[in-house]
């Protein structure tokens, strides 16, 4: 599989959600991202499934919004960066892939 690579920079690859191909799976990766804190209950596959990044939504991070107010398509492409948003954004990455090692199995 090529890589998919965000605005930000991320590589969706290997992410449960963006991968997963039917309900079963969605549901999966609900109770994945229960079991690692990602949310307090089992949402529905229709939240948890990959819609992709794209300036129509919005980002935990701000970081559509940004590269809107920037006039770029990619964050990797701002004067500004790295910025304090892309900083979080890599800092809560890592955060969240220790909790999923401490919570899954391989």
């Amino acid at each position: 599989m090529k890589d998919l690579v965000t605005l930000c920079g991320d590589n969706c690859t290997y992410c449960p959600r963006m991968i997963a191909q039917t309900s079963e799976e969605l549901e999966q990766v609900a109770k994945l991202w229960m079991k690692a804190g990602f949310r307090d209950h089992i949402v529905a596959n229709e939240e948890i499934a990959c819609q992709g990044c794209s300036s129509h939504k919005k980002c935990t991070y701000q970081l559509v919004e940004c590269i809107k107010e920037q006039g770029v398509e990619k964050c990797n492409l701002c004067k500004e960066f790295p910025c304090c948003k892309i900083e979080t954004m890599l800092a809560k990455s890592l955060e969240h892939k220790k909790r999923c090692k401490e919570v899954c199995t391989d």
